[in-house]
């Protein structure tokens, strides 16, 4: 789900670091974040040579790049998972000189060295109007031999969802085993797995460390399935328990492997190693066998109760829209999802990309409709379906996001960290990580949907409504999982009733609180009469903001407290709300000093 992050394009540094010895520059431009227009960086560098990694969604993208580079009198060399399954089509057009097909680091060296793609293994390019297409290259099977990525080179600050603190990617193999059907992975490293040594891979996260002078670093590991060897994994979480880093890590993972070795599990949490996402898929024994998945589903559930007993976080990913699925199977993705403990999922629309079998199947057949690369982006319907239509499935995402997303998920997630981090999470620090959600969501909801996002809204609403919300909130009980004393010690029993109204679908949260806890939060339909506080939000008029819109908010929101009572209570709310963020800047002050 590669739309969700800035992702840090550690393919070019590690091809930066490959060839900045024999170069007089080397430039690294991201322009998912570069402020300047491309031609502006062209006029700048002048350079010699613009190389171009892409997927499938950047393909038109990548042409109108490697226009201006040529006419700016560079050569032009592209590679990454989307030119090497389909490099005759890349080379078709003209401002495209080189295709790199596969690892690309021995590759670049020796291209940039020779200076001509001739006799260059790995590489595709036109001479005398013919696609000349040398032998594969060899991989690289001593990836410890590979300089570290060139971070140093990084222009920019990434930053993790909180927008505070800084991300970095790091790749402790290359490969993975599985064979799965809709993977690009299969077609770059054919099941081989390589992996690098743990004492290279300490060496490069000190470095790594270094470069961020020992602040809190928030840390994939970009490996297609890290635990892949357990055995250097484990050996990697014994040096890293040896020392003491401001580090948080992630990785990706396959659910049977987390399932089988419950020790390591329990020493990567311990080393920091506590987020997860692993590829669920489907909870239907026929998706997992017609993917070729390889896992069954009774891993599913044990490699989320490992994770879980060790405080860390267990994420999954579904695939909605494959060819055989109907409606109703699909909506149970996220109950699925939350039965056996999920506390992250997210739900992409089955896109075959080129260089997969699924891709060779659905071509076969014809199926394939969408001939616009930048829809092969996971979040819209690309080929025919036997139940679905297009509408009824990129639908279908936004509701399981919804369904699953709900505040219950958000409070199981913040009982299940509490094993780790030993602390309850302070009531504004949870306010400020799911405003960053609302606000993601929405964004990315909005590019990604354009011209109908008002009906994904009105989908992600009707499907918020669940009473299992108010069932676990019962009987967890929301102060057990947020420090929340002083906020309900200030606020007194109340219930709080936020309402959001779009078009004819009204629904509300309600919150039932005392001076010590937080009785229940329910999202139901409609609005009920015997609140103590109201909140009211048009969304109509959010999803259509206006200068007048923005002076009838204020007074909308707080429509339905005009008794002496209701204003009372909301003046409570005021108070309780402000004396958690003078509370949080005291923490934050001290935390800094």
């Amino acid at each position: 789900m590669s739309f969700a992050f800035d992702l840090i394009p550690i393919g070019l540094e590690y091809l930066a670091a490959s060839i900045e010895d024999i170069v007089e520059q080397v430039h690294i431009v991201d322009m998912e974040l570069d402020r300047r227009r491309f031609q502006e960086c062209l006029d700048f560098y002048h350079p010699d040579l613009v190389g171009i990694s892409l997927s499938a969604t950047e393909h038109n993208e990548t042409l109108g790049l490697a226009k201006l580079a040529k006419q700016s009198g560079a050569v032009t060399v592209i590679g990454g998972y989307h030119p090497t399954s389909v490099p005759d089509l890349m080379l078709s057009h003209r401002q495209i000189d080189v295709v790199v097909r596969g690892e690309g680091e021995q590759t670049m060296r020796e291209l940039v060295e020779h200076g001509s793609a001739e006799n260059v293994l790995g590489t595709s390019y036109i001479k005398n109007g013919k696609i000349i297409r040398n032998e594969d290259r060899p991989r690289i099977m001593d990836l410890d031999a590979i300089p570290f990525p060139a971070r140093h080179l990084r222009q920019y600050p990434y930053k993790s969802a909180d927008r505070k603190t800084n991300c970095d990617v790091i790749m402790m193999s290359r490969g993975c085993s599985g064979l799965c059907s809709f993977c690009c992975e299969p077609s770059m490293s054919n099941g081989c797995s390589r992996c690098r040594s743990p004492e290279n891979v300490l060496k490069e996260i000190l470095e790594m460390a270094q470069f961020h002078a020992n602040k809190p670093v928030s840390v994939m590991f970009a490996d297609p399935n890290f635990i892949g060897n357990a055995r250097q994994v484990e050996r990697l979480c014994d040096l890293l328990i040896e020392k003491d880093l401001n580090i948080e890590f992630g990785a990706l993972v396959r659910a049977d492997m987390m399932a089988n070795n419950p020790r390591i599990v329990r020493k990567m949490c311990k080393a920091g190693i506590a987020k997860f996402e692993m590829g669920i898929e489907s909870p239907n024994v026929k998706d997992l066998q017609s993917t070729r998945k390889g896992v069954a589903t009774k891993f599913h559930r044990q490699a989320v109760k490992n994770i879980r007993e060790n405080g860390g976080r267990a994420g999954g990913t579904f695939v909605i829209g494959l060819p055989d699925q109907t409606e109703e199977e699909i909506k149970e993705f996220p109950v699925y999802a939350k039965e056996i403990g999920l506390t992250g999922a997210a739900f992409g629309v089955a896109t075959p990309f080129p260089g997969t079998e699924f891709y060779a199947e659905l071509d076969e057949q014809g199926l394939i409709f969408e001939s616009n690369w930048d829809n092969f982006d996971e979040m819209h319907s690309v080929f025919k379906t036997n139940h679905l239509t297009k509408k009824t499935i990129e639908e279908l995402a936004t509701y399981c996001m919804a369904k699953f997303w709900n505040i219950d998920t958000f409070i199981d997630h913040e009982m299940v960290a509490q094993k780790r981090t030993l602390r309850k999470k302070p009531v504004m620090e949870f306010i400020k990580e799911r405003s960053l959600n609302l606000g993601f969501m929405a964004n990315n909801g909005n590019e990604l949907q354009k011209g109908n996002f008002d009906q994904h809204i009105k989908t992600f609403l009707e499907a918020y409504v669940d009473p299992r919300v108010e069932a676990y909130t019962r009987k967890v009980g929301v102060h057990e999982a947020i420090e929340i004393t002083k906020f309900l010690r200030v606020l007194g029993s109340q219930k709080i009733q936020c309402t959001l109204k779009l078009d004819d679908t009204t629904i509300s949260f309600v919150f039932k609180t005392t001076s010590k806890s937080v009785n229940y939060i329910s999202v139901k339909y409609g609005r009920e009469e015997d609140s103590t506080i109201n909140l009211d939000v048009d969304l109509n008029w959010l999803a259509k903001p206006s200068a007048s819109n923005w002076i009838k908010t204020p007074a909308y929101l707080f429509k339905n407290n005009l008794s002496p009572k209701k204003l009372w209570n909301t003046f409570r709310l005021f108070v309780a709300v402000g004396t958690e963020v003078v509370a949080s800047n005291l923490s934050t002050a001290n935390s800094q000093k």
